[in-house]
Parts: C-alpha cells; sequence; structure tokens
C-alpha cells in the first residue's frame, strides 16, 4: 500500500507517493496530474539502463510519448553545459510548452532535470522519480532545482516545484554499498533536527519503505512552513551542510560523495553544538555512531587544507552578507540558527574532524 503525502505550497499543491513497485504504476500516477503529451524522460548512464524501459513502458501505457534523454553519472553533470545539452536535445527531438519532464534518478538528476524544466519554454512540468535515499528523502521534496559553479555547489538555481514525486524504495536495492551508504548522511540529519527516535530505526533490520516515508513527511512538513527558505524553518535542513558543502568542493567533486561530505559536515557541526550551544556529549555520540554504522567518514582527509575549504564556504548561498549562519542543536530535536560563530570558530570545528 503505497503512502501519499501531501505537499501543500502556494505556488501549487502536489503528492510525494512512497511505494514498493510505485515505479510500474509511474504512467498512471503521471497521468492523474497532468494531461498525455510528448515529454523528456531524463537521466544518467547507470539508472537509464536499469529503470528507463519500464517508465518508458508505463508512460506510453497511459498515452504519453517519451523522449528518453541520458547524460553521463555524476556531479559533473550538474552544469550549465549539461543544461545546454539537455535543453538542445529536447529542442532536436519537438518538445514544446505543452511537454514535460520526468527526472529518473538521484539528486543531481533531479536538480539538473528540474533546472531545466524551470527554463524551459519558460517553465514546463516536472515529475520527479527519485532513485537514491539522498533523493528519495531529501532533494526531490521542495523544490530546489541547480547545478553547480565553478566557485561552488549549487549557486545556479530556482525554486521550482513539481507536479508529483514517485519514489519507489526497491530500487535502492541495486545502489552499490557506497551509493546505498551516503544517503544516510541525510536520514541523521532528519533525525538530528525533527525526529531523534529514528536515530533507532536505522539499524540492520530498517524498514526502506517506512523509512523513507517517515523521512518524505518531515522534508514535506518542513518545506510547507518555509517553501522559500525566508522564515528560518527551512535553513534548519543545512544542519552539516555549511561545512560539508566546503569539504565537498574543497576536495574536487566526485572525491567525495555528497553524504560523505555532509557526514564530515555533521561531525563538524556537533562539535561547534557542544561548544557554542550546550549540546551534550551523548547526543552527539548518538548521531555520530549513527553515522559510523554505515561507514560514512567522521575524519577529513589530511590533504584537503582548511583554506580550501573556507574558499569554497565563502560563496555559499548560507554566507549571507558576509556572515555566517550556521545550525546548531541545542539538543536532538531542537536546532537553531547561529549568527555566532566566527571564521576562527570554522577553523576549530575542521580541526577537530582531522
Amino acid at each position: 500500500m503505497s503512502a501519499r503525502i501531501p505537499v501543500s505550497l502556494k505556488s501549487g499543491p502536489y503528492e510525494v507517493v512512497v511505494g514498493n513497485g510505485i515505479l510500474t504504476l509511474a504512467g498512471h500516477e503521471i497521468a492523474s496530474v497532468t494531461k498525455p503529451c510528448r515529454c523528456a524522460l531524463i537521466s544518467d548512464s547507470v539508472v537509464a539502463p536499469l529503470y528507463a524501459p519500464q517508465v518508458e513502458s508505463s508512460l506510453r501505457e497511459a498515452g504519453f510519448d517519451p523522449v528518453r534523454i541520458t547524460v553521463p553519472s555524476g556531479e559533473a553533470s550538474k552544469s550549465l553545459s549539461t543544461v545546454e545539452s539537455v535543453c538542445d536535445a529536447m529542442i532536436a527531438a519537438g518538445l514544446d510548452r505543452s511537454s514535460m519532464v520526468v527526472a529518473l534518478g538521484g539528486g543531481v538528476i533531479g536538480d539538473l532535470a528540474g533546472f531545466v524544466a524551470s527554463i524551459y519554454y519558460r517553465g514546463i512540468p516536472c515529475i520527479h522519480i527519485p532513485t537514491t535515499i539522498v533523493a528519495q528523502v531529501d532533494s526531490s521534496i521542495g523544490g530546489k532545482t541547480g547545478v553547480n559553479a565553478s566557485g561552488g555547489k549549487n549557486l545556479m538555481g530556482s525554486f521550482y516545484q513539481p507536479r508529483l514525486v514517485l519514489s519507489d524504495p526497491e530500487t535502492l536495492r541495486t545502489l552499490p554499498p557506497r551509493e546505498f551508504n551516503e544517503g544516510f548522511a541525510e536520514v541523521v540529519k532528519h533525525a538530528a533536527i525533527r525526529d531523534p527516535e529514528m536515530l533507532d530505526l536505522i539499524g540492520p533490520d530498517r524498514d526502506l519503505e517506512s523509512l523513507v516515508t517517515r523521512n518524505a513527511n518531515i522534508k514535506a512538513a518542513i518545506v510547507m512552513g518555509d517553501e522559500f527558505e525566508t522564515k528560518g524553518l527551512r535553513a534548519f535542513l543545512n544542519f552539516g551542510h555549511t561545512i560539508g558543502h566546503g569539504i565537498e568542493a574543497a576536495a574536487g567533486y566526485g572525491r567525495l560523495l555528497h553524504g560523505e561530505a555532509i557526514s564530515l559536515g555533521i561531525a563538524a557541526a556537533c562539535f561547534l553544538s557542544r561548544e557554542h550551544a550546550g549540546f551534550s556529549e551523548p547526543e552527539a555520540m548518538r548521531i555520530l555512531n549513527a553515522l559510523a554504522s554505515f561507514d560514512l567518514p567522521l575524519s577529513l582527509p589530511a590533504d584537503i587544507p582548511n583554506h580550501s575549504i573556507f574558499e569554497s564556504m565563502s560563496k555559499d548561498k548560507k554566507f549571507s552578507a558576509g556572515a555566517i549562519r550556521f545550525i546548531l542543536l541545542r539538543s536532538l530535536g531542537d536546532p537553531f540558527v547561529s549568527s555566532e560563530i566566527t571564521v576562527a570558530d570554522l577553523d576549530l570545528a575542521i580541526e577537530s574532524i582531522r
């Protein structure tokens, strides 16, 4: 039985549907929110061979005419040059303002395809079919799209909500162990800021369908409370991401997976929370032990210098008018935005994870 999570927003409501086997019903589900049309099925070189034929068949059965567009797998595809090549392929295929985009893949594909949908003919509908843990529990929900710039991650993008999100946890079983594990950095983040009891549910006996549903509910609730990240609530989702994104960029995109860099960022944020917000050592250890249980890194490689991390962080969107907006925890489930963290504090935090 599928779970249906409503996301009620001023820019338009939609549902996140979570269920094992929902991929086979993709065409039927999509036809319930938009009329059949010629559409772009955007995927990557790893996911497309696994799931694109199944999705294409379902789309055709529902009256859609899909055109498959495949980009190379990996973070390098989150670029303006890839956006241009995808748009060129859509134009060559005759897609117009009556068409739509279906994003089939992980966070990179969701961000890329969502951005393409937001600018193609000034905006056409987008459907997300996420196939990684990061995408199913976090990035496919909330309408953030974007690509990377040479100076930082996700610096070019838009808020563009999908018409529908279809999450099939069965697709997670084909992920290689490293890619499977990295997604749990976002699960641990959600537990830390909103649902501490979830830390006890992510062990070896975890139920992926219920875990994805629980996390999707958390993300949807936060997005509904702060759609455009103007009220501070949505900023809590950046716990661990300020330093994490800096590490990811400084390491060179591709060396560390996103979740691996975020794990390091969460460890540093726990240090700062202990030092500046009274966060207890036992609670911090619950977070760190959860990350370690998925073989996520807690020690920063020695060859990634602090100055490179700072250079990337200074261009991050979470730096407002030069000030550092940093998410700390007073206790598990009690985050807040601090403007008291200094560059010296960040330096100490980075050294704490070496």
